[in-house]
């Protein structure tokens, strides 16, 4: 449990950084730091959710992110899958991405979309640990 909570309070903090950043007007290198702390956040929410789903005993099958966004939506901790798993792909693509059309678009995903998503994991996440 130490661990999911250690886990969790990293999260948020990374969580509560996003924000701060979707709230700074959009330049070039506003939106380029916004997709890195997308990223980072990310990847702490997936990992916040594998150490959840271990500590109530899922353990099955929950080594990559796709499975465990499945999972997560199977045990109901989000709420919708596919919009979890553009945002799995919609990161996956930053690692290798010079497009500067498909990084805006990112954004305004992360901006319009995925926020959401993370604030409602946060939120389950408060009630359920």
């Amino acid at each position: 449990m130490k661990r999911l909570k250690e886990r969790y309070e990293d999260y948020t903090k990374a969580l509560n950084r996003l924000k701060k950043a979707l709230l700074e007007e959009p330049t070039d290198i506003v939106i380029d730091g916004t997709l890195q702390r997308y990223e980072f956040t990310f990847e702490l929410a997936w990992k916040t959710i594998k150490d959840y789903l271990e500590y109530n005993g899922y353990s099955d099958n929950i080594a990559s992110p796709r499975a465990i966004i499945k999972l997560a939506y199977q045990a109901k901790v989000i709420n919708n899958g596919d919009t979890w798993i553009n945002m799995m792909l919609d990161r996956n693509a930053l690692s290798h991405l010079y497009d500067e059309e498909k990084s805006r678009e990112i954004y305004e995903n992360v901006k319009n979309i995925y926020l959401n998503e993370l604030n409602e994991l946060k939120e389950f996440l408060e009630k359920n640990i």
